[in-house]
């Protein structure tokens, strides 16, 4: 396996997202990574309770932000070689994939993290 150092390129998964990013340091236990684009759209609810839309609390999930700085375990972290779309694109385009999927799905869930990204995009794209 290939070593990650410092400003190499990689795709990060973190929770229930995934993202595309830039190593800027490296930690004991973490990458920290510079998110540039998204890859999956964070999953809506409570992560402890997936996919149950009656869960106590039904947390509206955001993505991480352009050049937003997270810590990302290193297993979780792997090489990115191909070119890096543009942050918006990405984030639109995985919220169609994410939407695709879930209005395949007839719950509670489902309707309810539909509700939540029909939100996000009104934020996202002001």
């Amino acid at each position: 396996m290939e070593e990650i150092k410092v400003g190499d390129k990689v795709r990060a998964h973190y929770k229930s997202g995934t993202y595309i990013g830039e190593v800027t340091d490296i930690r004991p236990q973490h990458y920290l990574v510079r998110v540039l684009a998204v890859v999956k759209h964070p999953m809506q609810g409570d992560l402890h309770s997936p996919k149950d839309g009656d869960a106590l609390f039904f947390h509206e999930r955001k993505a991480l932000a352009y050049r937003e700085q997270t810590n990302v375990p290193l297993k979780m972290v792997k090489h990115f070689e191909e070119d890096i779309p543009d942050y918006t694109d990405s984030l639109k385009l995985a919220l169609k994939n994410m939407k695709q999927e879930l209005e395949g799905i007839s719950s509670p869930w489902a309707e309810q993290s539909l509700k939540n990204i029909a939100s996000l995009e009104k934020d996202y794209f002001k």
